[in-house]
């Protein structure tokens, strides 16, 4: 396998995993502003009933994307629910055709927006997880040594 075949399935398997967008004819309309599309997420996950909703910045922390948002569900029916609805609202509102990962378990469902992730869980796995601690900002050192002297 050369680096050029190496480079191309690189490229291939980037394209294939990117959150589909629909052709326009104006940048501007390709990507809606973030703060339009983070406000629809919440808007969706308010309105069907998900919990313990935290928002992680990412910026400087992540290259793949700027948000993540993390949200509960009372069973793997209701994660699915919440995880289903958004999925639609965003192809209707924002004309975004999201990549969904989970959806059949249910128990953790990733909805990859492009500049927002979404992490819906049922609460035992997201307890299990805990991806608020891995992603959360670290303490401030000053604070730290203020406490401890």
């Amino acid at each position: 396998m050369t680096e050029d075949t190496v480079l191309s399935d690189m490229t291939a398997t980037a394209i294939m995993e990117a959150p589909i967008r629909p052709a326009t004819s104006q940048a501007s309309d390709v990507e809606p502003e973030s703060s339009t599309l983070h406000s629809l997420i919440l808007k969706s996950l308010d309105e069907d009933g998900a919990s313990d909703v935290v928002v992680i910045d990412l910026k400087g922390k992540s290259a793949e994307s700027d948000t993540m948002v993390i949200a509960s569900g009372r069973s793997t029916r209701h994660v699915s629910s919440i995880a289903t609805k958004l999925v639609d609202r965003l192809k209707q509102d924002a004309g975004i055709i999201p990549r969904a990962e989970g959806l059949e378990a249910a128990d953790w469902v990733l909805i990859d927006t492009g500049d927002v992730i979404v992490h819906v869980f049922r609460p035992e796995v997201r307890e299990f997880y805990q991806l608020e601690k891995m992603w959360a900002p670290a303490p401030d050192a000053t604070a730290r040594t203020a406490a401890v002297g």
